[in-house]
């Protein structure tokens, strides 16, 4: 089968830009009202929101390629690089290692990209890994690169990269294109066209043994934080994870050929998704951070431990909300304790209730129970 960097015009990719101009317009609109919203937060709201972002991220890049982490430990570690208070907890590598790239990706968005700098984010991600031979380096194995799927004895092969001898000139062509079609370069793309380029781009070459998903969709942010000017707080890897099959099938449907108007405009909407996405995350921590204002000093340890167990959950909530089991679960109090406890916070409007009985669920009150 040939594939995308088999065609004559190899890496010329192809698009009508028609299609794509109310998605970029639309991007910098909305992209410009989330800058300005966020620019008046003190700098606490701020922090958390730029860490719960970014925990999220490195979460959720890692979960589309089947790795589950721990949410507190690459919380963490972020909280750790930016010089903050953390539990001092014994942090796995491949946790500390994504948290790593996305403080890097965060701090240095608007340097140029190297050889270097993307060998530094495949370490950090490859981190305690024995399993790869080349780490830091691009793959130099003879074998073909393949993404495949199935049973061992007859996988199905969705795409097969170029051949690792040619690693150093395929990467340097993509490092020259990155750097022509930054805003400031000698040809400069619309944000929404040169991110998603530059994940199917850099995804089509594959250069490393794995690890490849995720600096990709690093490099759709950076190409989008290069054009607003700033570090961009995108839920991008969040919005892609929810619907993970339209991600794979849009890649492959997109891997055969240089004409690429299909997957740059699915790209485009995953972005302007992921904006809203973040949007209603930044409206949620910032009514979290005005419900602690309210509820600081009226609540007791074992209050305030399930209100940061359901806050954990997101703007999403506590699926069905708390019920007195869950509260007791957490807190390990007796029954009678916990109905007095769930009965005040109703009281103090820090909780509201539904139903009755058996039935009986406590909710946040973010709106002050009004």
């Amino acid at each position: 089968m040939a594939w995308n960097w088999h065609h004559p015009d190899w890496p010329g990719f192809r698009w009508d830009s028609t299609p794509l101009e109310t998605l970029e317009a639309q991007f910098l609109q909305r992209a410009g009202v989330q800058i300005g919203s966020v620019r008046h937060f003190d700098a606490e709201v701020h922090r958390s929101i730029t860490i719960d972002v970014l925990t999220g991220e490195a979460l959720k890049t890692s979960e589309i390629e089947g790795e589950i982490l721990n949410r507190d430990s690459v919380q963490s570690s972020i909280l750790r690089q930016f010089g903050l208070t953390t539990d001092n907890r014994r942090v796995q590598p491949a946790e500390r290692g994504i948290a790593d790239m996305m403080v890097d990706l965060y701090r240095h968005y608007d340097e140029p990209l190297t050889h270097d700098s993307l060998h530094g984010w495949h370490r950090m991600i490859a981190s305690g890994r024995t399993d790869i031979k080349d780490i830091g380096i691009y793959r130099t194995h003879d074998d073909p690169m393949q993404v495949v799927s199935g049973p061992i004895h007859k996988p199905k092969v969705h795409f097969e990269a170029p051949p690792s001898a040619e690693m150093t000139a395929q990467m340097g062509d993509f490092l020259r294109w990155f750097a022509s079609s930054a805003p400031d370069g000698d040809k400069p793309l619309p944000p929404l066209t040169r991110a998603g380029l530059a994940h199917l781009y850099f995804v089509s070459i594959h250069p490393y043994e794995d690890g490849n998903g995720r600096i990709s969709r690093a490099l759709a942010v950076k190409a989008l934080a290069q054009a607003i000017g700033q570090p961009a707080l995108l839920a991008l890897s969040q919005t892609i994870q929810r619907r993970r099959p339209a991600y794979y099938d849009a890649l492959e449907a997109n891997n055969k050929g240089v004409e690429i108007t299909g997957w740059l405009t699915y790209f485009a909407q995953v972005v302007l998704d992921a904006l809203d996405a973040t949007q209603v995350l930044i409206d949620f921590l910032i009514a979290k951070a005005k419900f602690y204002d309210r509820a600081r000093g009226h609540i007791n340890e074992r209050q305030e431990r399930v209100i940061e167990r359901m806050f954990r959950e997101g703007p999403e909530g506590f699926k069905g909300g708390l019920s007195a089991a869950n509260y007791i679960s957490i807190t390990g109090a007796a029954r009678a304790t916990a109905t007095r406890d769930l009965q005040d916070l109703v009281e103090k409007r820090i909780f509201t209730v539904t139903g009755t009985l058996k039935s009986t669920r406590y909710h946040l009150a973010l709106n002050g129970g009004d």
